[in-house]
C-alpha cells in the first residue's frame, strides 16, 4: 500500500511537471514563430522596406501629376500642355506634326 501510495505522489509530481513543460514550450513555440514572433518580425521589418520605397515612388508621382496639373491651371495655363491635352483628347493631328504608324498586328 505504501508504494501505491508513493507511486501515485511520483506520477502526479511528474504530471506536473509534463504539464508545465508543455505549456512552457508552447509559450517558446508560438515567440519564435507566430503571429508575433520573432520571425513575423523580420518579415515585418522586410514589408516596411517594401512599403517605404513605393511610398516614395507615389510621392514623386505625385509631385509630377502636380506639376502637370498646376499647368492646366485656368489662372495660367501653358499653351503648349493645353494644345497636348487637346490633340490628345480629341484624337487630332496639327498638318506640320511627323506621325509615325504602327503596325496594328
Amino acid at each position: 500500500m505504501v508504494s501505491r501510495v508513493r507511486l501515485k505522489a511520483i506520477m502526479t509530481g511528474l504530471a506536473f511537471y509534463a504539464m508545465a513543460a508543455a505549456i512552457i514550450g508552447y509559450f517558446f513555440v508560438n515567440a519564435y514563430s507566430g503571429k508575433y514572433g520573432l520571425n513575423a518580425r523580420a518579415e515585418l521589418d522586410q514589408e516596411i522596406v517594401t512599403l517605404t520605397a513605393e511610398l516614395a515612388r507615389l510621392k514623386s508621382e505625385r509631385v509630377a501629376t502636380d506639376k502637370r496639373v498646376a499647368l492646366l491651371r485656368s489662372t495660367s495655363v501653358d499653351p503648349d500642355m493645353l494644345d497636348e491635352r487637346a490633340r490628345y483628347q480629341l484624337d487630332y493631328v496639327d498638318a506640320r506634326d511627323l506621325v509615325k504608324m504602327l503596325d496594328p498586328h
